[in-house]
């Protein structure tokens, strides 16, 4: 249980750790100065959540706005997208062979704490308004997300994900294939976080640039896109004939009588919808032309009693949409606009184009080569900030069980990572937990190795 006033940075040590933040480009991710400012944004991340639980000063957000640097952060979780779809990739075709995984699994990490770290800042109408342009990047990062959600719910409908596939039946795989599908589990974490950083940047839409605006609604039609994740949600699924739900970063088993409540991320969802639908600003600039009517009309079969119960807000939208089934909406009003456009992630496609395969093999050599003695400053600051005894105290609450969701006493010997409350569920969960569990203990395992030699 978390002590009253538990802390991970002191205001003055978050003050200094933001000030500190610069952007990096592609071919020093991994480095150690990135390493070190890596270790800073998890740092700033763990505290900036531990005070929004506890409804206390939030003093991360307010030095992120005071020294403009949430720009940064939205660069530094495009350039690792980009590093990830790109430099990882062609570590996996040049069948790179590191020494130690972990340093190669901070950088896939990396972006997961960033989004993260954004999804409780821009909760707050003044952090989305210091991103200022940058907002526009963030915005098409997270349509490319959601896509890929909309994407992966048609390719797994016939087929088991890939946090079900029992390892332990598995040939031998190398260092690299089990980062791989570390990296799939963590992509589909950070899919479903940009939907509740979308939700924020609906709310407070009208004191953003009207490109935002027009972006959202014209260029990648963000309600359709929200439609389909109604009709077809990625979060919920079926397995042995139950439902199961992916909340709190874990899929749990739901109680049939709760199959009809709705969990925060679907409620996010919800409510997004509702600002791009029912706000007046985005009633005169969305175009809704027959189809975009039709396939809106589709959530009328969604907004059921129930659904109303829990958010009786939606009221409103249901009149609308009935409206709507009768009469044609006025056109949309088009207005001259000189459109921003994003530009971090074209600027880095375009200045590293062809030049993958050469940072790939740079930093197979360097920065995810360390030597002995890297090796031990590493392992120490690693300590320091996966510190799982002081992130224990932190908890607002008791650990929940990973596989039943009840409350945990026990807690993984190897990685002590992951809770359990009996052991019957450690040895259920262990297919799943071995490939994460055995990547933590063996990299620190060979670090232990490298200082006693």
């Amino acid at each position: 249980m978390a002590t009253e006033g538990a802390q991970v940075l002191l205001s003055v040590e978050a003050e200094g750790y933001v000030q500190s933040l610069e952007r990096f480009e592609l071919p020093e991710i991994g480095s150690y100065r990135w390493s070190k400012q890596h270790e800073y944004i998890e740092k700033l991340n763990m505290q900036a959540v531990v005070s929004a639980a506890a409804q206390e000063d939030e003093f991360v957000k307010e030095y992120f706005i005071t020294y403009e640097k949430i720009p940064t952060l939205i660069y530094e979780l495009i350039t690792t997208e980009v590093w990830k779809d790109k430099i990882f990739q062609a570590f996996v075709d040049m069948d790179f062979q590191p020494k130690i995984t972990f340093p190669i699994y901070m950088v896939l990490y990396h972006e997961a704490t960033l989004i993260n770290l954004l999804e409780t800042l821009l909760f707050h109408r003044e952090a989305c308004e210091s991103a200022e342009d940058s907002i526009l990047d963030l915005l098409d990062y997270c349509y490319r997300k959601l896509t890929s959600l909309v994407a992966r719910k048609d390719e797994d409908d016939d087929d088991e994900p890939n946090d079900q596939v029992d390892v332990t039946s598995a040939a031998p795989s190398s260092p690299l294939d089990e980062l791989e599908k570390q990296n799939a589990v963590l992509d589909f974490d950070i899919n479903i976080k940009t939907v509740s950083v979308l939700r924020y940047i609906t709310d407070h839409i009208s004191s953003m640039p009207l490109s935002v605006m027009t972006r959202m609604l014209n260029t990648h039609d963000i309600p359709i896109l929200l439609v389909e994740l109604i009709e077809s949600p990625p979060w919920s699924r079926r397995r042995k004939g139950k439902l199961q739900k992916y909340i709190d970063s874990k899929w749990q088993e739901i109680d049939h009588r709760d199959t009809f409540k709705l969990t925060k991320l679907e409620g996010q969802v919800w409510l997004a919808l509702f600002q791009l639908l029912m706000s007046p600003d985005c009633q005169q600039k969305y175009d809704l032309s027959s189809y975009r009517k039709n396939t809106i009309l589709k959530l009328r079969s969604y907004l059921t009693e129930v659904t109303l119960d829990q958010l009786p807000i939606l009221a409103e939208m249901q009149r609308y949409l009935e409206h709507l089934s009768i009469m044609d909406p006025p056109p949309a009003k088009k207005d001259l606009v000189l459109e921003q456009v994003p530009e971090i992630r074209d600027s880095i496609l375009k200045k590293y184009a062809g030049k993958w395969s050469k940072i790939a093999k740079k930093q197979s050599k360097t920065h995810f080569n360390p030597n002995k003695t890297d090796l031990k400053d590493q392992a120490k600051r690693w300590a320091d900030t996966y510190n799982f005894d002081v992130l224990e105290g932190l908890l607002t609450d008791p650990p929940k069980c990973a596989v039943c969701g009840e409350p945990a006493t026990k807690r993984c010997s190897r990685c002590q990572n992951e809770w359990y409350c009996r052991r019957e569920c450690q040895v259920t969960h262990w297919p799943k937990h071995k490939t994460a569990c055995n990547l933590l203990h063996d990299s620190l395992q060979k670090v232990k190795e490298e200082q006693t030699s």
